[in-house]
């Protein structure tokens, strides 16, 4: 069967300084889609790095996390499983609890799993990390690296790569992939903050509220 990772029309990507070893930090299983069959399509040995204890409650948080494992391991990428310390990112979080999407509160997001990636990535010799998180339309992007930017500041010869994931066709790969791979289908960016706002935004709308671990993208949809 041939690999649609490999096969894909996609440019050949170069990471910062010609470098082939990359630590991705990864935020879900759709958005890394397209990051990882790029990233595999090009030749580079990346490490998959989930660190994301925003998520909530914890049964999205694993489920988010089970299908990013379950396409690592049908790549044979490397996943790196760290700490759900959700105490931290609520101490953190303490007083910007009514921040609007993509406010204040989300660059202290960004800013506390990017720290600890490029720790991870100091302190095992990776000399460039980058993230699926700017893959998302619903992401503000200078913000998502600007995070990146200051996390790599303190190390010398680790590059935070900027690479703009949207482009060349990169977020309707996403969903293409998303859809073929059945993967499941977060509806919130996926904190509690993030989950209240739009359960709000639903009852103003009269729409149902969030039934975590419910919606699947399907691949009758490809279509649409």
């Amino acid at each position: 069967m041939t690999d649609p990772a490999t096969t894909t029309d996609r440019p050949v990507l170069t990471p910062p300084d010609g470098h082939r070893k990359v630590l991705l930090h990864s935020c879900c299983a759709p958005c890394s889609g397209e990051v990882m069959e790029a990233m595999t399509a090009s030749g580079i040995d990346y490490t998959i790095f989930f660190y994301n204890p925003n998520i909530h409650p914890q049964q999205e948080y694993l489920l988010r996390k089970e299908e990013n494992v379950r396409f690592a391991e049908k790549h044979g990428v490397p996943f790196v499983d760290c700490d759900y310390d959700t105490d931290n990112w609520f101490a953190r979080a303490k007083g910007m609890e009514w921040e609007p999407e993509r406010g204040i509160r989300c660059t202290m997001c960004f800013d506390m799993r990017f720290e600890r990636t490029a720790l991870y990535a100091h302190e095992n010799g990776f000399p460039v990390m980058t993230s699926s998180l700017g893959i998302s339309r619903w992401k503000d992007m200078n913000q998502i690296n600007g995070s990146g930017a200051r996390a790599v500041a303190p190390y010398d010869g680790l590059d935070y790569w900027d690479f703009n994931w949207r482009k060349g066709g990169g977020s309707n790969r996403m969903i293409e992939i998303s859809k073929r791979e059945e993967f499941y289908q977060q509806e919130y960016c996926g904190c509690v903050y993030s989950l209240r706002d739009t359960n709000r935004h639903r009852r103003e709308v009269d729409r149902k509220p969030i039934e975590i671990g419910k919606l699947y993208y399907s691949k009758a949809d490809k279509a649409d």
